[in-house]
């Protein structure tokens, strides 16, 4: 009887899962990111937050806007970006990559390459968990610019 209940248990969780990557589904997400390395010797710390709307423009297939704000010891930076994300409807891991603009003074602004990868926790229906390691490579200054690191934040699906 328990492993009966086990699987319809199961079987319920699976789909409800696919139901969040199904063509048409709306995305909203906030984050805490840039918690780590940069290429730059002298960067000792960083912080961001980020805030992320998107749109499932066909099953398991995202097309997102990305803006953000990150603070490190000598400038402080706003970011905009366009990217997509491929889901895996059957582990919840996720693939990200785009193109992003960062600014970081008046005469000072780069080009960056983001990828990720991530893993979608649902919490519910709508609401999820969502940590992912990143890579950023800058097109300015390769070595100084590029970061490496690792974000966690909640994602809503509607």
């Amino acid at each position: 009887m328990k492993k009966w209940f086990l699987g319809i248990l199961l079987l319920a969780m699976t789909a409800g899962a696919n139901a969040q990557f199904q063509a048409g589904t709306k995305y909203i997400g906030v984050s805490a990111s840039n918690l780590g390395l940069s290429y730059s010797t002298a960067e000792k710390f960083r912080f961001g937050l980020n805030a992320s709307a998107g749109y499932f423009v066909m099953d398991k297939i995202m097309v997102k806007a990305d803006v953000g704000y990150n603070h490190t010891n000598h400038v402080d930076d706003l970011t905009a970006g366009l990217g997509g994300r491929y889901y895996f409807i059957e582990n919840g891991i996720f693939l990200g990559a785009g193109a992003e603009f960062v600014h970081y003074t008046k005469s000072q602004n780069d080009l960056q390459i983001p990828v990720e990868v991530g893993y979608c926790f649902y919490l519910n229906h709508y609401i999820s968990v969502e940590p992912s390691l990143y890579y950023k490579m800058s097109v300015d200054d390769f070595s100084d610019k590029s970061t490496v690191g690792f974000k966690i934040g909640f994602g809503f699906y509607f």
